[in-house]
């Protein structure tokens, strides 16, 4: 799946996710207006983010959806979920389902049949959720990831694991050194490397890939460094202050190795006033142009542009 991944991103020269994190509140007025109950407001999210597909899906390889901001909608917030991955892997988009998941081995391998696998009902298999990429909380140990490094080899799909997040918090732990010298962070890192050896695909990387926020550019560099095969998705950029010169350090020598997400600066962005004038749509478009221009002039700076 990581190989799909990298031949979309450089066909459409573009290391951008399309963070699908949508809050009612974030919604145009006029979608919004008559909207009553629960199931109103996941009517007019699925109309939003189907929308913004439909406009984007030209132009961005990928969508990150954030389970979080459909589950507190409840059951018709999880339908919208749902629905916003099917319409993307539909529409030619390589679909992450943002959900952090885990916990202990046999829970975990139901979390991994939920998102990445399938579930046998009768003499039926169903894929309940259309994600090709699963973000995962390792920090349970190689028990809680291996059943998702199983179904991510049976089914050609793939993991980001949580290292080095971009939070502002996140060095109170992370960062901490552990008896051997390496911190947290570190360690982590080479954890999820070794669990990803036998997934490495044609351009190198592997489909055990890693969460590298965009926020912390130095220990990106390190991870960079140590970890070869690791494919990052890169959070923080745009709004969690994170920058394109900063985050160039996530990727080779080539250009390749990672993926940018950006959500509220792109489905958001009709609330700027550079943008005024634009519906939704418009706004989000000239966002992930300028987006793109953005990261293409920092590895060029950086010498790493295709």
């Amino acid at each position: 799946m990581i190989d799909k991944l990298i031949e979309r991103i450089e066909k459409l020269n573009n290391p951008t996710a399309v963070g699908l994190d949508t809050n009612f509140d974030y919604l145009p007025d006029n979608m919004k207006k008559g909207c009553k109950t629960l199931a109103d407001a996941s009517k007019a999210i699925n109309e939003f983010n189907f929308t913004l597909i439909d406009r984007l899906k030209s132009l961005v390889p990928a969508v990150k959806v954030q389970v979080a901001y459909y589950e507190m909608y409840g059951v018709d917030g999880m339908r919208a979920f749902s629905d916003t991955l099917t319409y993307a892997k539909k529409n030619g988009l390589v679909t992450i389902a943002d959900c952090k998941r885990n916990d202990i081995g046999s829970t975990a391998a139901c979390y991994s049949s939920a998102y990445l696998g399938r579930v046998k009902v009768g003499e039926r298999e169903f894929a309940p959720f259309e994600s090709d990429f699963l973000t995962v909380n390792g920090y349970l140990g190689t028990d809680g990831l291996d059943p998702f490094i199983v179904d991510c080899r049976k089914y050609d799909k793939g993991i980001f694991v949580l290292v080095k997040t971009s939070n502002p918090s996140s060095g109170q732990l992370q960062d901490v050194k552990s008896e051997n010298g390496k911190t947290l962070y570190e360690n982590m890192g080479a954890l999820v490397a070794e669990c990803g050896k036998s997934s490495v695909g044609k351009y190198g990387y592997s489909d055990v890939g890693a969460v590298i926020g965009a926020t912390h550019p130095t220990q990106a560099e390190a991870v960079r460094k140590e970890f070869e095969n690791l494919f990052f998705l890169i959070p923080g950029y745009g709004a969690q202050g994170g920058s394109a010169d900063g985050l160039t350090v996530c990727f080779d020598s080539h250009g390749r190795g990672g993926i940018v997400n950006n959500s509220r600066g792109i489905i958001c962005a009709y609330k700027k006033d550079k943008f005024s004038g634009m519906n939704f749509a418009q706004a989000a478009e000239n966002a992930v142009i300028e987006m793109r221009e953005d990261i293409y002039g920092a590895l060029k700076r950086a010498g790493k542009a295709r």
